[in-house]
Order: C-alpha cells, then sequence, then structure tokens
C-alpha cells in the first residue's frame, strides 16, 4: 500500500481539518468578503483569518485599471472552482477531463490534502495539453522508446535511480530528487529527460491534430463495471526484454525558425511567413501597440506568448535568430523538459532550478524588505544570452533590445534620431501610449527612463569569444555593471523585468516570491502558467517591450510633467503575487504537479489504458 494513500490521512476530523487549512489558505487571498463572489463568500464566512492588506480595486479609466479588475474577476472564478473533498475533485476532473480519473486518483488527492494543496482542476491543464498527443502512439511505443532514451529517470517499485551520459548532469540530479519524494505513491515509469537550455520536439501541426483527434475519440467516462483494471502493473516485462532502439533524428543546422513553425497552425501568421535568414539586416521594430493587446497592453497572457501568431519573433527573439545549441527531433515521443515554446511538444516539469536552494535563482532567503522602503526604480542584472550573439546579429536578440530600451541614454539619441543610436530599438510613435513626456514641451522620455531605470549586463558572452567581457560589436552601445548584483539585493528595488535568456529565465519563481512587483515578457510555456493570473500576480509586457514605458508611466508617474503613479496598485499585485505564489508554487506544489502528471503518463504506457481507471467515489 502507498505510503499517502487515502486512508493514510486517518479519520474524517483529520481530513476535514486539512480542508480547513486550505480553505484557510485560499481565504488569505481575499481583498475583501464584499468584493466575493456569493457562493465564494458564504465559504469563507466562518473564517476568522484576517484578509489582505492589499489596496482596493482601481477605480481610474487608465487601460492598465481595467485589466487589473478583469484579473480580480479572473481569480475569483478561479477560486470558485476548488475542491475540498475526494468526491468534488473527482468529480471536477470527469467534468473537465472527460475521463475517470487514473488509478491511485485517492492517494493522490491524500497527498495534496497532506501537503495542503489548493485543488483547482484548471491547475492541472498544462498536464492534459502535454499528454493528450500522446494518445494517438501505442502504450508500447512510449514505454519502449522512454525506455531506451539516453537520459532518464526511472522508478521501479517506489525506488528512484537516474542515467545519462555523464555525472555531471544538474538537472539529472534535482529532477531524479523531486521524483524521490513522491516514489511512493508513484507506479513504475521511465522518464526521458532534455537536458538542453532549448526544446527539442517540434512535431508538424497536422500530425499533432491527427493525435489528438485519436485521443478524443477515445475519451469517455468508462462506467464502473467496465473498469478493467484500477491498479499499474510493473514494468518487469520491459526490462526483461530488449525494446527496439528508437532514434529521435535530431537535427540541427538549419533556420530554427523553419523547424519551429511546423508545429503552427497552416493559417497562422508564423506559418505565413517567409523565413528569414539574413539577420544582418535593420530587425523589424515595433512601435505601435501590439496586435491582439488591450490599448497597447497585455490582455491575453497566453496569445502574447505565441510565436505562431507573432511571425516577426523569428527576428526579435535569440531563440529563432541563432541559438546556442539546436536539436531538435520532428517525432513524438515523451520527453520531459522544464520549459518549451508554445509549438514543442515536451511534457512540462517543474524547471529544475525551481527545485534548488540555490540563491543564484531564488535570492535564498531574503525575499525582500516592506514595499515602502524600497527604491523606486526598476533594476535588471544579467548576461547578454539568448543565443549566440555576434556582430551580424545582435541586433535581433531581445535582452540587448530590452536593455537599449530602458537605457536613458540611448532613448534620448532615439527620440532625437541622432545617428549614433542604438539600431536595436526604436521609441514608440507619438500618441501610441499618450506618454507624458510626448506631450508637453521641454520635456525628454530618456531623462525621464534615467530617473528610474537602472539596467545593466554583467557579461556581454561575444562571439568569438574573447577574454574580457565587452564585446567591440557593441562597445558604442553598453557598458558593464561595475560588480554583479545577488538576485537579494535586487529584491531592494520595486520593479523587476523578467526577460528570457537561452530559454525561459530561471529567476521568475524567485521574482514572484519576492515583496517586487515582476514585469514578465517571455515566449516560453511552465508548468505553472495556469495557476498565475497576469495583472493579479504579475505584469505581463509584450515580447517587442513597447509597451515599458506606459507600463511604467502608470506605477511611477512622471514628476517633471505632473503625472501621478499607481504605486498602491503596484504594491498590491507585488505582494498578491508573492502570497498566492507562497500558496501554489511551493515545492509542495510541484510534488502535487508531478505526481499528478507520473500517474496520468504510467496510465498511457499501459496496455490497457482505455480500461483503466479509480472510480471509488462511485456507488
Amino acid at each position: 500500500m502507498p505510503v499517502f494513500a487515502a486512508t493514510s490521512l486517518g479519520n474524517r476530523f483529520t481530513q476535514l481539518t486539512a480542508a480547513a487549512i486550505i480553505l484557510t489558505v485560499v481565504f488569505w487571498f481575499i481583498l475583501s468578503t464584499s468584493n466575493l463572489p456569493t457562493q465564494v463568500a458564504d465559504r469563507f464566512a466562518h473564517t476568522n483569518r484576517p484578509v489582505s492588506d492589499t489596496s482596493p480595486l482601481p477605480i481610474g479609466n487608465h487601460p492598465i485599471d481595467q485589466l487589473i479588475r478583469e484579473a480580480d474577476t479572473e481569480l475569483y472564478k478561479l477560486l470558485g472552482k476548488a475542491s475540498h473533498t475526494l468526491d468534488d475533485a473527482a468529480d471536477a476532473y470527469r467534468k473537465r477531463r472527460g475521463r475517470q480519473p487514473p488509478p491511485l486518483f485517492d492517494a493522490w488527492y491524500a497527498f495534496a490534502q497532506n501537503k495542503t494543496a489548493v485543488i483547482v482542476e484548471d491547475f492541472f491543464d498544462q498536464i492534459y495539453e502535454d499528454l493528450n498527443p500522446f494518445w494517438g502512439l501505442s502504450a508500447k511505443f512510449i514505454r519502449e522508446s522512454a525506455k531506451d532514451f539516453e537520459h532518464r529517470v526511472t522508478v521501479r517499485n517506489h525506488s528512484t535511480t537516474w542515467v545519462s551520459d555523464k555525472d555531471d548532469r544538474p538537472w539529472m540530479h534535482l529532477w531524479s530528487d523531486l521524483v524521490r519524494t513522491i516514489q511512493d505513491v508513484v507506479p513504475d515509469v521511465d522518464i526521458a529527460i532534455n537536458v538542453m537550455d532549448e526544446s527539442r520536439l517540434i512535431v508538424p501541426w497536422e500530425e499533432i491534430t491527427e493525435y489528438v483527434a485519436k485521443e478524443k475519440e477515445t475519451r469517455s467516462v468508462i462506467p464502473v463495471e467496465k473498469l478493467k483494471r484500477t491498479t499499474y502493473q510493473s514494468l518487469k516485462t520491459l526490462d526483461d526484454s530488449v525494446p527496439e532502439h528508437f532514434d529521435p533524428a535530431f537535427i540541427g543546422g538549419v533556420p530554427f525558425w523553419e523547424l519551429a513553425v511546423a508545429g503552427c497552425h497552416p493559417d497562422s501568421p508564423g506559418r505565413k511567413a517567409p523565413i528569414e535568414t539574413n539577420f544582418t539586416l535593420p530587425p523589424p521594430l515595433q512601435t505601435r501597440q501590439p496586435r491582439g493587446s488591450y490599448q497597447g497592453y497585455v490582455k491575453n497572457w497566453t496569445l502574447s506568448k505565441q510565436p505562431c501568431e507573432y511571425a516577426e519573433m523569428q527576428g526579435l527573439h535569440g531563440t529563432f535568430v541563432e541559438p546556442i545549441s539546436e536539436s531538435t527531433s520532428k517525432k513524438l515521443f515523451p520527453l520531459f523538459g522544464g520549459s518549451k515554446l508554445p509549438m514543442n511538444n515536451e511534457i512540462l516539469l517543474p524547471a529544475a532550478m525551481y527545485w534548488t536552494e540555490d540563491p543564484f535563482y531564488s535570492g535564498g532567503k531574503s525575499h525582500g524588505g516592506v514595499w515602502e522602503e524600497k527604491y523606486e526604480k526598476l533594476i535588471w542584472r544579467g548576461a547578454a544570452s539568448g543565443g549566440r550573439n555576434k556582430k551580424e546579429n545582435w541586433t535581433r536578440f531581445q535582452r540587448h533590445r530590452f536593455l537599449s530600451m530602458v537605457n536613458g541614454t540611448s532613448v534620448a539619441l532615439a527620440e532625437n534620431d541622432d545617428p549614433t543610436a542604438a539600431p536595436n530599438f526604436a521609441v514608440p510613435e507619438v500618441g501610441q501610449y499618450g506618454l507624458s513626456a510626448f506631450k508637453k514641451a521641454g520635456q525628454s522620455l530618456g531623462t525621464w527612463v534615467s530617473s528610474w531605470s537602472d539596467a545593466a549586463f554583467v557579461h556581454l558572452l561575444c562571439f568569438p569569444e574573447i577574454v574580457h567581457k565587452l564585446c567591440e560589436y557593441t562597445d558604442p552601445y553598453f557598458s558593464l555593471a561595475i560588480k554583479e548584483m545577488p538576485m537579494s539585493e535586487q529584491y531592494n528595488y520595486k520593479y523587476l523585468p523578467d526577460i528570457d535568456g537561452n530559454s525561459f529565465s530561471g529567476r521568475y519563481r524567485g521574482f514572484l516570491g519576492s515583496t517586487s512587483l515582476p514585469i514578465k515578457a517571455t515566449i516560453y510555456n511552465e508548468w505553472h502558467d495556469s495557476r498565475m493570473v497576469a495583472w493579479k500576480h504579475f505584469v505581463p509586457m509584450d515580447n517587442t517591450f513597447v509597451d515599458i514605458y506606459g507600463i511604467m508611466e502608470y506605477f511611477i508617474g512622471n514628476k517633471a510633467t505632473g503625472v501621478q503613479g499607481h504605486d498602491e496598485q503596484a504594491r498590491s499585485i507585488a505582494l498578491d503575487g508573492k502570497k498566492w505564489a507562497e500558496t501554489v508554487l511551493r515545492k509542495e506544489d510541484m510534488q502535487v504537479y508531478v505526481l499528478r502528471l507520473l500517474l496520468e503518463y504510467a496510465r498511457l504506457c499501459d496496455d490497457d489504458r482505455d480500461s483503466m481507471g479509480w472510480a471509488g467515489d462511485v456507488t
């Protein structure tokens, strides 16, 4: 019997106590019961714990005011779906997934309760987006291709090991350690791991569509009497055999955009756009409000991360310009990783660096002081990563562009059409964001930016590599920070932009857990995306960064032009994000997520998967 079987929580009193703890934690995030939907307010009416100390909702007519109000409503709706009993969780599963829950679902629920996890079925959507195409492959192929892969974490008889080409694989150590903490419940599985920064699977959209169609054909809530199995089988037979070798046929050396857009819908802008190969030409700079935005600001966070919908990203993001590594397969097989592009087909785990205690990624035990004592500035320190930047292409890289855009001197040169201005960005067109620096005579956008921005590289990662950290081709535009700044010191500033590097930025969870405000731009998906609400827990930014000036004027204002900021709203998002991260992004939440993921994955690997499930709540 697994350690965390449903019965291990003891009597009914213990179960109710655990549920009460979860309710109390969720309640902590409610701004005031008067703002709650009736059904949620009633649920928390008996609780005497204090409510969140964040400010009331904005009442202004700025576009960001509206986005904040909508985000607040979205979170309330999400919390209204929370499950508080095993029966509730199973019912929510069947309604959203169209199947019986996997075997050991009761053990999973007991584990989640034991960890005081907030259980909202929507939180696990990424699992099903990742796994659904695999219903189109045979169970035999899934388990054999996973076991044959060079880098894998293996669970047998509730014991976890890992194999790779060398011992110096930090991510393998961390992911196997995570799995080891839940191994008492995990069935026999082989978890093939992507050890690269870059994601590696891009199966053509047409093939994925066929696989997903097969999943829909097999989807049904099987009656209890027709369930063939409610347990998992061991993989001893697999271990005793020699599976046929599977060759993913990884390829490289071709324009990555050409591979990536195969994963886009045939009618998408990305699929239709011509392939760009000459990155020595000026970048496709954006000076107008992004398509799909709400008056210039990100409204649909999921859409804003879609390169398929924003074909200009092929010339504005290092992932598509010249990645450090390129090894991509067009074949679908179960490969797990910590992040991926929306068109990639990996199965997401919580990123390995989120499991580590390394202060480089988290800031350590320091999460920042009180909001009022922070510098009212934006801070960014990092390397010029994002791909292989060199003389011919550096103007296309996202981190270079962002730093140019928040450098007051660079902005002043650009707004005056100075020929020495950095060639990798342009200021927004007058009127696009109603910036007050453009409206009042004698005012400078660059001077205003200098008043709140402190952003610098600590290494320019030149190619070819040189001894010192500067690059001859970018010397006119960038200087290095005098010294590196640990994340714990960055938390002394109010605003923390987070920009993609070679893939996603490993600092995001640390930023969310701080008392500062994350401003996030990315084209990468992570395991927790369906748990976070943009404009409630963080500030989303377009990947062109054209909205950064509007965002900062809203929050900080412009004293020179008499524009008032919205410091209370910034504080509210920062602190709500911190409290939410401490509730749904804990290591315990990663365990709950990965346990659910591996139960579903183990079912996919079983020949009887169509008639397997858990229905212990059905009488």
